[in-house]
């Protein structure tokens, strides 16, 4: 039985994320992906309005982080991170939490988000390209391990008018 069973994804809620919630981020990222952030990069953003948890009570289910850069006049968001515990996928998580970081963004007044992602995760770029993410160019090698990037972007402008 996983934690998960006794949750439903309705009761789950997305907050923005404290320094207490750093270690479970961590352990997600490590379960997540094969070149994990280390510690110190969450701290980093932990004060960003768009670093968002999704919880119920003390267990972190997901996470999002997302910045906005300046940029004379037309800023950038930057979808840095997302995952979502395994054992909780499938039910809406990722893209509650990616919804949210969006509206975030918007609010501190980013024009576009771009985000980068493997060419091979299939479903992060479904879930992506679900809340109208287009891929704008491939990178190569941008992983450690040699694999492409698709960079992907969202204009926020076009995308609060859906």
């Amino acid at each position: 039985m996983t934690e998960f069973d006794d949750a439903r994804a309705e009761d789950v809620v997305v907050r923005r994320a404290t320094r207490a919630d750093l270690l479970d981020v961590l352990r997600i990222e490590r379960t997540c992906f094969t070149e994990p952030w280390p510690y110190a990069a969450f701290e980093l953003f932990v004060d960003e309005p768009a670093f968002l948890v999704a919880a119920l009570d003390t267990t972190i289910f997901g996470y999002v982080v997302a910045d906005v850069m300046p940029n004379h006049g037309n800023d950038i968001g930057h979808v840095k991170d997302l995952a979502v515990r395994p054992e909780a996928r499938g039910l809406g998580l990722g893209k509650r939490l990616l919804l949210r970081a969006l509206t975030a963004m918007a609010i501190a007044g980013a024009a576009v988000v771009k985000l980068e992602v493997r060419v091979s995760n299939e479903p992060a770029r479904q879930l992506y390209e679900s809340v109208g993410f287009e891929p704008a160019r491939r990178i190569p090698r941008y992983y450690g391990d040699g694999e492409d990037a698709f960079i992907m972007v969202l204009d926020l402008h076009n995308w609060q008018a859906r």
